[in-house]
């Protein structure tokens, strides 16, 4: 594009169980805070990016996720003694809206050591908004009374929080990458996702009937996170085996760090370790959000066929990788003796296994 080379890129994640999904969670019930709707919700990116000077190289773009924004309503008569005879009409209507939120990145080289790189990823909260509505007249044995309910619930679904990276990539034996970064994740501007509702009672009934409501409830007493900041390492080293053939150039390799001609066969073995501390302070009172310290180790390996057809100049990757998440043991002891749930334990392990095929031309 106009003399400057450029590269654009989408991605999208569709989840398996549904477009959305919402789940409202009281915080005194126990669940694990930072993973449980991350695979549920709908994700879409649009990037491009330029080498404006042979040592640089800029790119940014937008990220798309799904929020859920909805009413529903009933109304009509309703009969107490014989359901089946009632005569109600339902309305409900639902948007799936859309949260933006900014991807921007730089890379630069840093002679013959590698590469230097800083990203931000901006923060993106999905809020959650349900208003229902009940108003109709109830039959009770010729006893009519004219009713109406009415409920507010505002939540905030799932919480990206701002990050920032800062990372470096050397190269000075052949065939060998190590990588380094270190994330810094603001975890302090978490927001609680439990609801905050409101409901409203209303009732009519003829003066021969005594009926004494109920005072609305109060609302929800949402108790301060004060999750903390943190600052994540990640290691991976990669080192590429020249299994077969002569060196070639293969198209899509070239530029910076392209590592000019390739053996014919090729065959990367990768190994990463990430830790990431808990940014959950210890839950005494009556929140139960669980969290633990995550160690992380992953394996990889490849196939790479460079210029395996004249049709395919470029090359052809078959990947596999696997990884292992451990969550040490933590123990949640409570101040009160009296709580409801009361002390426990938690732990736990986290298995994924991938493969990718990818080809340049």
């Amino acid at each position: 594009m106009l003399g400057v080379p450029f590269a654009f890129g989408l991605a999208t994640f569709l989840p398996d169980d549904g477009l959305s999904r919402i789940k409202a969670i009281r915080q005194e019930t126990p669940r694990w805070e930072l993973y449980d709707d991350r695979l549920s919700i709908l994700f879409l990116a649009a990037n491009i990016a330029v080498r404006p000077l042979p040592f640089l190289e800029l790119g940014g773009g937008v990220a798309f996720l799904a929020s859920t924004r909805g009413r529903f309503s009933v109304t009509g008569r309703a009969d107490a003694l014989s359901p089946y005879d009632s005569a109600l009409r339902h309305e409900v209507d639902a948007d799936l809206t859309s949260i933006r939120y900014p991807q921007l990145g730089a890379r630069v080289r840093a002679w013959d050591l590698g590469f230097v790189g800083v990203v931000y990823r901006g923060e993106a909260k999905l809020p959650l908004s349900i208003d229902a509505r009940l108003q109709g007249v109830v039959d009770f044995a010729g006893i009519e009374v004219p009713l109406l309910y009415e409920l507010e619930s505002r939540a905030v679904d799932a919480f990206l929080p701002r990050q920032v990276v800062v990372g470096a990539s050397f190269q000075r034996i052949r065939g060998l990458r190590v990588n380094l970064d270190v994330t810094w994740v603001n975890w302090s501007a978490y927001e609680s996702p439990v609801a905050r509702a409101r409901a409203h009672l209303e009732a009519s009934p003829p003066p021969e009937v005594p009926l004494d409501l109920p005072d609305d409830p109060r609302p929800t007493s949402v108790v301060p996170l004060r999750f903390e900041d943190r600052l994540v390492p990640r290691l991976g080293v990669e080192y590429a085996i020249a299994a077969a053939g002569s060196p070639r150039e293969a198209a899509g390799q070239g530029g910076p760090g392209g590592g000019g001609a390739r053996h014919a066969i090729e065959i990367p073995l990768r190994a990463g370790y990430v830790y990431e501390r808990s940014p959950v302070p210890p839950q005494r009172g009556v929140t139960n959000y669980i969290d633990a310290d995550r160690h992380t180790l992953s394996l990889g390996a490849g196939v790479v066929l460079n210029r395996p057809l004249p049709e395919l100049p470029g090359s052809l990757r078959i990947d596999v990788h696997g990884q292992l998440s451990v969550l040490p043991e933590v123990v949640v002891e409570k101040d009160n003796p009296a709580d409801f749930v009361g002390d426990y334990r938690a732990d736990g392990t986290m298995v994924n296994l991938g493969a990718t095929v990818t080809a340049a031309f």
